[in-house]
C-alpha cells in the first residue's frame, strides 16, 4: 500500500505538478535566452557606442565637441547621473585620458585614426577620445557570454576584418578567457595598427599598459623569399644598389633626394623593350612616362612599351589618351568599393570575367627577361599582394626598378600607414631597386 500510495504521489501528486512546472519554466527561460542570444549575435552594432556606463558624463570639458550625431546614433537609456562615485569616476576618466595622451606623444595614436574602445566605460572613453581630437571614436561593451546558437562562449566583434587603426581595452582582467578577446581585437586591427590593454587592479591602483601592433603580413619576411638562383634583376642590379637614394621619413621633415634612376648606372642599350607598368596609379602616369622617356631613352632609343593597370574606367578616358599606352581592367583594385559599369564601347586588354584578372599570369606574357621592366604602383593591400605574389612565383626577377607610393596619411584601412619605411627597407633587402615615388 505505502508503495503504490508513493508511486501515485511521485506521478499525479503535487511533488509532480511542481516539478512539471519547473521544467516547463526552465524550457521557457532557454527558449527565451536563446532568442536574445540570437538577436544579439546578429545585431550590428551602432556606430560609437552601446549603452552608456555608470559614470556621470562630463559634456563641458570641450566646448567645440558636437554631440548631436554621438548621442543620435546610441539607444534610448536613461543618464545614470547617480549611483556611482563621483571621484572614482574622475580618476578612471583622468586615468583613460593619461594613456590615450601617452599613446599620442609616443606617435602610436594618431588624431585621424579610427578608434576603438572595448569594455566597460565605453562611452566615457569615447568621449574622452573625441575631447583629445579623434572623432572617427567608436566604443562597444562587450561582455562574453555562452551562445546556444554556436555553442561555445563568444568573444566576438561585430566589425570587419581590418577595421581599425588603433583598439584599447581595460577588460582583460575580467573576461574568463583573455586569449580569445586579445584575439578578436588584433581581427579587427588593421596590419600596422595599434592595440593597447590596461591590466592591474582598480582597487589598488597598480596598472601595466601593454602595447602591441599588429605585424604587417604582406611585407614581414621579403627578404626571406627563397627566388630562383639565377635571379636576372637582383642579380644585375647588386652592384648598383649602394648608388641609390637614401630613405627619408616624411616627418622628418626633410627634403627628399633626387632618384637616383637605374639607366644612370647601367647599361640598358641592349635590352629588348623598355616595359613600363603603372599599378592603380594611372593618374600619373602622362607625367611619369613623359619625365622618364627624357632620362630612359637617352640610354636606349626604343619608345616604353605603357600599360596602365586600374579599375576606373575614367582613367582610360582622361589619362590613357596618348598612342602606344594600353589599358588593362582589373577589378580588385577597387578594394572594398564597388567596380565601375563597364560600357559595351570600351575595351580592354585584360577580360573582365567573373573569375578576376590573374596579374603575375598577364606580367609573365608580356615581358621576357631581355626587357628592361619598371614598375610604379601604390602600397595598397590589391596592390602588396601582387608584389608578394611577385615574390613567390618568382617574377619579380624581372623587374628591374620598382616605383612605390606609399603614403602615411591616406586611408589606413588599406595603406601601410606609418610603415612605409619598414616595407622599402625590406625591399631593399630583399635586393630590389626600389624608389620612395611621391607621384611626381
Amino acid at each position: 500500500m505505502d508503495l503504490n500510495f508513493l508511486k501515485w504521489q511521485l506521478l499525479r501528486g503535487p511533488l509532480m505538478r511542481r516539478v512539471v512546472l519547473r521544467a516547463v519554466m526552465l524550457v521557457l527561460a532557454v527558449i527565451v535566452l536563446s532568442l536574445m542570444q540570437m538577436g544579439r549575435e546578429v545585431q550590428v552594432i551602432g556606430p560609437i557606442m552601446s549603452n552608456v556606463d555608470q559614470c556621470p558624463l562630463n559634456l563641458d570639458s570641450n566646448p567645440n565637441l558636437n554631440l548631436t550625431s554621438f548621442l543620435n546614433s546610441a539607444p534610448s537609456f536613461p543618464f545614470p547621473f547617480f549611483g556611482a562615485s563621483a571621484m572614482a569616476c574622475k580618476e578612471s576618466e583622468n586615468l583613460t585620458k593619461a594613456v590615450f595622451k601617452e599613446l599620442m606623444a609616443k606617435n602610436l595614436l594618431h588624431l585621424n585614426a579610427r578608434a576603438l574602445y572595448v569594455g566597460e566605460g565605453s562611452s566615457s572613453a569615447v568621449l574622452a577620445l573625441r575631447d583629445l581630437g579623434l572623432f572617427d571614436a567608436f566604443g562597444v561593451d562587450v561582455h562574453p557570454f555562452f551562445s546556444l546558437l554556436k555553442r561555445r562562449f563568444v568573444y566576438e566583434l561585430n566589425f570587419e576584418d581590418n577595421h581599425f587603426d588603433f583598439v584599447y581595452s581595460e577588460d582583460l582582467d575580467r573576461v574568463s578567457v583573455p586569449a580569445l578577446l586579445v584575439l578578436e581585437i588584433e581581427r579587427v586591427l588593421r596590419p600596422g595598427g595599434t592595440g593597447a590593454m590596461l591590466v592591474g587592479t582598480r582597487s589598488v591602483g597598480s596598472f601595466s599598459l601593454v602595447i602591441f601592433k599588429k605585424r604587417l603580413e604582406t611585407f614581414a619576411s621579403f627578404e626571406h623569399f627563397q627566388l630562383p638562383a639565377n635571379c636576372p634583376s637582383i642579380a644585375k642590379n647588386k652592384p648598383f644598389m649602394k648608388y641609390i637614394e637614401p630613405l627619408t621619413e616624411k616627418s622628418s621633415g626633410r627634403f627628399h633626394p633626387e632618384l637616383s634612376y637605374l639607366p644612370n648606372f647601367m647599361n640598358i642599350s641592349s635590352r629588348n623593350k623598355l616595359v613600363y607598368i603603372n599599378i592603380g596609379a594611372g593618374e600619373f602616369a602622362k607625367t611619369s612616362v613623359a619625365k622618364m622617356s627624357k632620362l630612359y631613352r637617352a640610354n636606349h632609343r626604343a619608345a616604353f612599351n605603357v600599360f596602365v593597370i586600374d579599375h576606373k574606367t575614367s582613367v582610360l578616358s582622361s589619362y590613357v589618351t596618348d598612342p602606344g599606352i594600353h589599358f588593362v581592367y582589373h577589378p580588385d583594385l577597387a578594394g572594398d568599393t564597388a567596380g565601375p559599369e563597364i560600357t559595351s564601347d570600351e575595351h580592354f586588354t585584360a577580360p573582365t570575367d567573373e573569375e578576376g584578372f590573374d596579374f603575375v599570369s598577364w606580367f609573365n606574357e608580356t615581358v621576357s627577361g631581355e626587357d628592361f621592366v619598371i614598375l610604379m604602383m601604390n602600397a595598397k593591400s590589391v596592390e602588396l599582394n601582387i608584389l608578394v605574389e611577385l615574390f613567390k612565383t618568382g617574377s619579380i626577377c624581372h623587374v628591374d626598378e620598382l616605383f612605390l607610393r606609399c603614403s602615411d596619411a591616406a586611408d589606413c584601412k588599406t595603406n601601410m600607414c606609418w610603415n612605409c619605411m619598414n616595407l622599402f627597407k625590406s625591399l631593399r633587402r630583399s635586393g630590389v631597386y626600389v624608389h620612395q615615388w611621391n607621384g611626381d
